[in-house]
Parts: structure tokens; C-alpha cells; sequence
């Protein structure tokens, strides 16, 4: 008995059977469109468990409830530790209590080995934050810090008198004038202890900014093995 062919179906948007060629055409478009949607699928899923991960890491790890306005440094403990490396005592000064140390380290540049403390304080007077900073500076060799790096730190500010706080002989720098928002040097003093360079800086009050200097100035010159 002879088999019978299938009638091919009529395709409703043709209005006829297709023809071979059109079969394929479509079976290939299926096919096709097939492969897109299962690689947008891909795509999308694995976007999600991406999320999913970071999401996760995010909630594992510890996080402290304060930012940079509670954060605080130990600038004593700070100080000990770094002076073997140093191979000096370095400064340590103690400050009022709302002071709040943000940075106490060793730092180089230029051939300029530097003790670099930052301290965010209230001006006294105004009752405004306000900055205050101490860098003890000294070279590899033992020869004066040269006055291009003192200048820099300073903001490139000319000195404008003389004083003695502390036992030491201050150069001052005073330009209270200038605009806290966009200086960190309205007042400077500037003093040399052994072969180290003292600056001491800050948007604070002169006289503050005194205090601090006079501080630096007794607790470095004070016999060692003294309370």
C-alpha cells in the first residue's frame, strides 16, 4: 500500500503552505529568538545573584555607627611606637580634651622625614571647629630642613615677627586675615629643637596655637625620666 503524504498546514499569515525554504527561514528565526531570550535570561539571573552576593557581603561586614567626626588617634601611644623608628623622641603634646587627634604619623618626602599630627579643635574665641597641626621635621644626615619645605607646609606664608615660648625662639607667622574655608595657616610658629624643625599651624586662635607651641617646646626639652 503507498504511503500517503502529509498535506503541508496552511500558515494563517501566508494563506498558503509554506515552502521548504520558508520553513527553514522560520525554524532558523525560532531558533534564533530562542538562543537571545535564553541569553537575556542568563543575563538577568545572573545580575540577580550578583545582587544577592553583594548584598550579603554588605550585611557580613562589621560597620562602626561614627565617620571621620568621631574618629580619634592616640597620638602618645602613636608617638612611642614610632620614635625607635625615628630614632628621636617625638612630639606628644597634651591638648584640651574636646581636641580630637585625627592623624599621628611618620611621613618622607624630599629627603624630609616628618611627625605629622592633625588635630580638628573649637576655637576658643569664635566657638567655630577649627584645625591645629604640629609636624616635627628632620633629615637622614642631620643638616637643617631647607626653607623650600618648611615654605611649603606653611602655605608659602612670609613670617612676620619673633618670639620665645617654651624655652625656644619662635619665628611667628601671623595672617589671621586669610579665609579659614580656603587656608590651613592662618597663624604659624616655627622653632628649632636639636636638628629637628617644629611647625605648629592651624586655623585656631593665636594664642591657642601659642599654648600648643609652648607645650611642644617643654615636653621635648624636659630631662628624660621625668614626670
Amino acid at each position: 500500500m503507498a504511503k500517503q503524504h502529509k498535506t503541508p498546514a496552511v500558515v494563517a499569515e501566508l494563506g498558503r503552505p509554506e515552502t521548504p525554504a520558508e520553513t527553514a527561514s522560520r525554524k532558523a528565526r525560532d531558533s534564533r529568538l530562542y538562543r537571545e531570550r535564553k541569553t537575556v535570561n542568563n543575563l538577568v539571573f545572573s545580575l540577580l545573584v550578583s545582587l544577592g552576593l553583594v548584598l550579603v557581603i554588605f550585611l557580613m561586614v562589621p560597620r562602626g555607627t561614627g565617620g571621620f567626626a568621631e574618629h580619634e588617634v592616640n597620638v602618645a601611644s602613636l608617638a612611642t611606637e614610632a620614635a625607635p623608628s625615628a630614632g628621636r623622641e617625638l612630639a606628644a603634646p597634651q591638648v584640651p580634651e574636646e581636641w580630637k587627634a585625627k592623624q599621628a604619623e611618620l611621613r618622607g618626602s624630599d629627603g624630609v622625614t616628618a611627625w605629622q599630627i592633625n588635630y580638628t579643635t573649637v576655637d576658643a574665641e569664635s566657638g567655630r571647629e577649627a584645625y591645629a597641626a604640629v609636624t616635627q621635621a628632620f633629615t637622614p644626615d642631620g643638616a637643617p630642613v631647607e626653607d623650600v619645605w618648611i615654605a611649603q607646609q606653611l602655605e608659602q606664608q612670609a613670617p612676620t615677627g619673633n618670639e620665645s615660648l617654651g624655652g625656644l625662639d619662635w619665628i611667628t607667622y601671623d595672617h589671621s586675615d586669610r579665609d579659614p574655608d580656603n587656608s590651613n595657616v592662618l597663624f604659624a610658629l616655627q622653632a628649632q629643637w636639636e636638628n629637628d624643625t617644629i611647625l605648629v599651624y592651624g586655623t585656631d586662635a593665636p594664642s591657642t596655637l601659642r599654648d600648643l607651641a609652648t607645650d611642644i617646646a617643654e615636653s621635648l626639652s624636659e630631662p628624660k625620666g621625668t614626670e
